[in-house]
């Protein structure tokens, strides 16, 4: 009698796969494949534009670096600037600085023939400098000029002397200036014998001085002084008299 063959007891056959499960294995649990049409995959930019991304990104950072040191360096010219307003406002409060005053005291006229067809005049003129600082001392230097005009035409010229100002003080200097071979319009000579006539003649004094100012122990840089006097004398001899007279300055510190 021939055996039963059970099935379950039937040899295993070997699992055949196809092609395409052998290509493509199944995935392990958990996880998720998406497919996605060629056509609708994403694309990777081309090398340029990365390149053109790190330029960009370079100069975005310099630019900001630049940005940054700007700011600096305006801030610290801002706090420089209140330093020295700070500084500025204490020597004011503690020196009180007063503007100098000058003045034309006297003028002699020497040589002004005005029948001759040139002039060569002289005058002897005093000039009265007043410094009312009580901390401050005014060194005026070697290089200054003084002029004397009529109608704009100048007479004579010189200099002042260099000499020291303390501090409180009123000094009166004398200059002497000297013109040779002046040669007047007639239209001027006309103007000026009418003026000596009616005892008032205008004239004009134009004084630049290079002067150092003085502080305790500390001495500026030269500063220019530049004065202007506009003086009327009754005639134009050595017994000259001041009719009139106004005198304005100004200060070059460069």
């Amino acid at each position: 009698m021939a055996d039963r063959v059970h099935p379950g007891n039937s040899p295993q056959l070997p699992q055949t796969t196809s092609s395409h499960a052998a290509a493509n294995p199944s995935p392990r649990q958990g996880t998720y494949v998406i497919q996605i049409p060629k056509d609708q995959a994403p694309r990777l930019s081309p090398p340029e534009n990365y390149r053109n991304y790190a330029h960009y990104t370079r100069r975005e950072t310099r630019r900001c670096r630049f940005c940054c040191c700007l700011c600096w360096f305006i801030s610290i010219l801002l706090l420089l600037a209140v330093l020295l307003a700070a500084a500025a406002a204490v020597f004011y409060f503690v020196v009180r600085p007063k503007a100098p005053d000058y003045a034309i005291e006297g003028v002699a006229v020497k040589g002004m023939n005005l029948t001759s067809a040139a002039l060569s005049p002289e005058f002897d003129v005093s000039v009265r400098a007043g410094n009312g600082n009580g901390k401050i001392g005014i060194y005026y230097e070697k290089g200054s000029s003084v002029e004397m005009l009529y109608d704009g035409a100048m007479l004579c010229n010189g200099a002042l002397p260099a000499f020291y100002q303390p501090p409180n003080n009123v000094t009166v200097f004398e200059t002497v200036l000297t013109g040779n071979g002046v040669e007047l319009t007639a239209s001027e000579k006309t103007a000026l014998v009418k003026a000596v006539a009616q005892r008032s003649v205008p004239l004009t004094l134009k004084l630049r001085a290079p002067v150092k100012v003085k502080v305790g122990f500390v001495k500026t840089w030269k500063i220019t002084v530049m004065v202007v006097c506009d003086v009327t004398v009754d005639q134009l001899t050595a017994q000259a008299r001041i009719v009139n007279k106004d005198c304005s300055y100004g200060v070059d510190i460069l």
